[in-house]
């Protein structure tokens, strides 16, 4: 039967199906073998993004738990959030004791049960006040308009490519995950898949200029069905199909964008034959959530990082629904219970297969939330702001402790005060004293990337005071 050359183009265009190699047509011309040339590193680490989708409400995730001195204590934060019924009781938060405060006491979200077991444990550290800069800012700053602000301040979208970009003074069409990856590329020779993998869709982190991304779904979806070869079988007409497909791909190289669109191809149609396996045996559980099948698919592909020849790998998940302007205590336990059900989870998982000390787990998110509440009793919420608490996970992970650029109040945790010396106005949008760019430097120089392409990476670093935080070892 024939068959129109649109019909041969469509049927082999299809050659991967549920899950691609996630390059923009933008960047094919880009696309080369120059890829930088490194010694291969001969121990094997592995990065994981968590981003919290929405603008997760640090406020009410990291809590004070004393009334020690003025600095922000409980009863600063429950004057401002007692009244609308967006104060967590004290007696509900779970108490971690701070060494970088004088070993004051501090609280997690209650629904952060496994969290506070991994501080305890000293797996798990808090970066406190992070957030997008193009250089460091003051309250005096802010409001005259010296210092540049980040663009499209307070906008989701906008805020959310500078988190994944770590640039915030312009749009960029590459992720620092992705960058990272670009200039650490040497590390993996003969990996039979990319370094970098998101499990929540195509994402801006995971693009570079070289890097070509593998996205795949989630957990329950078995690896050898992630990269699947459709529109094929065993007949004549399907194998002649493939053959002269295979030969089409051969043509007309000398074209930049044929020539890129051939090894995208080439390199999807190799993490297909290698994921062509079965799944791993793993015996830690993983809840049956969102976040908890995205890490789940993770833990599958470290299990195998010996098959795949890979020394160094970046991931990318991502868990939505924290816009919470309305009804942010019922969503803050549905989505934290999940965060930290899944993250525990996973972390047993490294130890399971024992590189818990080789993985850092990481979350981001687009900014914080306004201290001052919006709305009040069921319905209370809040509103979009700026500075955030991440939390950073890990064998490797000096936890058990606050991180991060000081306050006005010598500390890495903000004053808690509307129209505080760390508000912009009078709403309790905090300043960030750490960037992005420091948080996001740090985990990539422990990653392996070298300290001369810091710059690469991350552009406007050397704005800021250090390029390490010195949260991990």
């Amino acid at each position: 039967m024939s068959q129109s050359r649109r019909d041969f183009l469509r049927k082999t265009g299809c050659a991967l199906s549920m899950a691609a190699l996630a390059t923009q047509v933008e960047h094919f011309g880009l696309v080369s073998a120059l890829a930088r040339g490194d010694d291969a590193g001969g121990d094997y680490k592995a990065l994981v993004c968590i981003f919290l989708n929405g603008g997760n409400d640090g406020n009410n995730t990291v809590v004070p738990n004393h009334n020690s001195g003025s600095i922000s204590n409980y009863t600063s934060y429950s004057n401002v959030r007692g009244a609308s019924g967006l104060a967590i009781p004290q007696a509900s938060l779970l108490p971690i004791t701070v060494p970088r405060m004088g070993g004051l006491a501090y609280g997690l979200h209650p629904n952060l049960l496994e969290l506070q077991t991994l501080w305890n444990a000293q797996k798990l550290a808090v970066v406190c006040n992070v957030g997008t800069l193009v250089q460091p800012m003051t309250r005096t700053t802010y409001q005259n308009n010296t210092v540049p602000k980040p663009y499209q301040l307070f906008s989701h979208s906008d805020q959310v490519q500078q988190a994944q970009a770590s640039n915030s003074a312009t749009p960029t069409s590459y992720g620092w995950g992705g960058r990272t990856s670009d200039l650490t590329a040497g590390q993996n020779p003969g990996a039979s898949i990319p370094m970098i993998t998101s499990v929540a869709g195509s994402q801006l982190f995971t693009a570079g200029l070289l890097t070509k991304p593998l996205a795949v779904n989630p957990a329950p979806t078995a690896l050898n069905q992630l990269l699947t070869l459709s529109g094929y079988n065993t007949s004549a007409e399907s194998v002649a199909r493939r053959t002269a497909y295979d030969q089409l791909r051969t043509v007309d190289l000398s074209s930049n964008v044929v020539r890129a669109s051939r090894d995208i191809t080439q390199e999807a149609v190799n993490a297909s034959v290698a994921l062509n396996l079965p799944d791993p045996t793993i015996t830690t559980p993983f809840p049956n959530t969102s976040l908890g099948n995205q890490l789940r698919q993770v833990a599958k592909f470290l299990a195998i990082r010996n098959t795949l020849n890979i020394n160094r790998q970046i991931f990318f998940c991502s868990l939505g629904g924290f816009d919470t302007h309305t009804g942010e205590l019922a969503a803050h336990v549905t989505l934290l219970s999940q965060l930290s059900q899944a993250m525990k989870a996973f972390y047993d998982l490294t130890v399971e297969l024992g590189i818990a000390d080789k993985v850092t787990t990481f979350t981001l998110s687009d900014f914080g939330r306004t201290f001052l509440p919006s709305g009040s009793g069921v319905s209370v919420g809040s509103d979009h702001a700026w500075a955030n608490h991440m939390f950073v996970m890990g064998g490797s992970v000096l936890g058990g402790d606050f991180y991060g650029m000081n306050t006005s109040n010598g500390t890495p945790f903000p004053t808690l005060q509307l129209s505080g010396p760390d508000d912009t106005d009078n709403r309790g949008r905090f300043i960030p004293t750490t960037a992005v760019d420091q948080y996001a430097a740090t985990l990539a120089s422990w990653y392996g990337l070298a300290a001369a392409d810091l710059p690469t990476v991350f552009p406007f670093l050397s704005n800021f005071g250090s390029n390490n935080l010195g949260f991990l070892m």
